[in-house]
């Protein structure tokens, strides 16, 4: 049974940092690209970042470049998202995904979605 567990939401400031992780298991999950999606009320899933299987190549939507840094530890099974900078705009869930696919990482067409972390940035 795959799973994809996110941690590391909260409520932070604008112009603060949070750390979002995202341990995956029930899967060879060097063979999987990973993503970052999120969704505010009353909006669609919204790409925001993926890494390929190596972690040789990122991809970031253009509102989140510079500030957004995604990250990939195959030995541990785990993704990161380092959000610096953040906006209130920034604000949503944010759910981590896994696919096997390697291509057309901003559609939202992945295997596996963790469960969503709530990410809140007060103005």
């Amino acid at each position: 049974q795959v799973q994809l567990v996110e941690s590391g939401g909260g409520l932070v400031q604008a112009g603060g940092s949070l750390r979002l992780s995202c341990a995956a298991s029930g899967l060879t999950f060097s063979h999987y690209a990973m993503g970052w999606f999120r969704q505010a009320p009353g909006k669609e899933r919204e790409f925001v970042a993926a890494i390929t299987w190596s972690g040789g190549s990122t991809f970031y939507v253009d509102s989140v470049k510079g500030r957004f840094t995604i990250s990939k530890d195959n030995a541990k099974s785990t993704v990161n998202l380092q959000m610096n900078s953040l906006k209130p705009e920034d604000t949503a869930v944010y759910y981590c995904a896994a696919k096997a696919v390697q291509s057309n990482y901003a559609i939202p067409r992945y295997d596996y979605w963790g469960q969503g972390t709530q990410v809140t940035v007060s103005s």
